[in-house]
């Protein structure tokens, strides 16, 4: 069995090479700061589900779901990757997401669908025992991560403890066939390109288990959103959020942060012999 510090090292090489494709395949970079703290976020998860990881007895498990039908007659099939854990005579799934614990743990049920599914293919299909589902969040709490930048040893281990990035979430087998129909219903949507953005209004509310508005937390981060009627009238002066007139909406490239960190990594990445000066 390997020691700590060589798993450590290895997750360190594992974050370098996923990166490099990454990098590759996207065609920018990020910062060296920015880097480190992702890396530091991955190192700081693993100290804290450290005996998850080390229990874990099948990872990336691919669960599928064949020959579903939408109620205008077109096929689909739903996939999902889990991880599994079985111990003390008991099987654990887990399902691993990137959002904030606060904001799975105020909306269970809607994380608990998409692992009834999971459940569903696991024990009827596979025939596999299963005991309880999961979720963890691999997201890092602002505290942890203000305590961390600061280097306060006591604050990190008070934030460490704090941290519950564990949530289980029960299944219930009578919910799968109403999770399914909405899968189909959302695929023949797609197929019929019926793309309808979410109403304004709740652009304009904080989401449930967070301290930001929606159109804060989810549009900003959407690449879709200067063709989102929704958000244009969301930003251009209508309710609360980030306002202004259209050219104010028409110029959002993020923060000056956000821009000046995306100048400098790319700068960094770029090949200096292939930049072309004018003579």
């Amino acid at each position: 069995m390997m020691q700590e510090h060589e798993i450590i090292e290895k997750i360190k090489e594992y974050f370098e090479e996923n990166y490099e494709i990454m990098r590759l395949e996207g065609g920018h970079s990020i910062t060296d700061y920015s880097k480190q703290e992702a890396l530091n976020q991955v190192l700081l998860y693993f100290e804290k589900m450290r005996e998850v990881a080390y229990s874990v007895t099948d990872t990336e498990v691919k669960l599928t779901l064949p020959d579903q039908k939408t109620p205008m007659g077109r096929n689909f099939t739903i996939e999902g990757i889990v991880d599994i854990v079985r111990e003390n005579e008991e099987t654990w799934m887990y399902d691993l997401k990137t959002h904030d614990a606060e904001y799975i743990a105020s909306n269970k049920e809607l994380y608990g669908k998409q692992l009834n599914v999971y459940a569903h293919i696991w024990q009827e299909l596979r025939k596999q025992e299963l005991d309880h589902t999961a979720i963890i969040s691999t997201a890092i709490p602002q505290p942890l991560k203000q305590a961390y930048l600061v280097n306060d040893v006591y604050r990190i281990r008070f934030e460490m403890a704090k941290w519950q990035p564990l949530i289980m979430i029960p299944f219930d087998q009578d919910k799968v066939k109403d999770t399914v129909l909405d899968f189909a219903s959302v695929v023949d949507e797609i197929e019929d390109k019926k793309f309808r953005p979410t109403e304004t209004d709740t652009l304009n509310k904080v989401m449930e288990g967070t301290n930001t508005l929606f159109a804060t937390r989810v549009c900003r981060n959407c690449d879709a959103r200067f063709s989102c009627s929704s958000y244009r009238e969301y930003a251009v002066g209508k309710g609360k959020g980030e306002r202004g007139n259209f050219k104010r909406y028409f110029e959002d490239f993020g923060s000056d942060t956000d821009q000046e960190e995306w100048i400098n990594a790319n700068l960094q990445g770029r090949n200096p012999d292939s930049i072309v000066t004018e003579k």
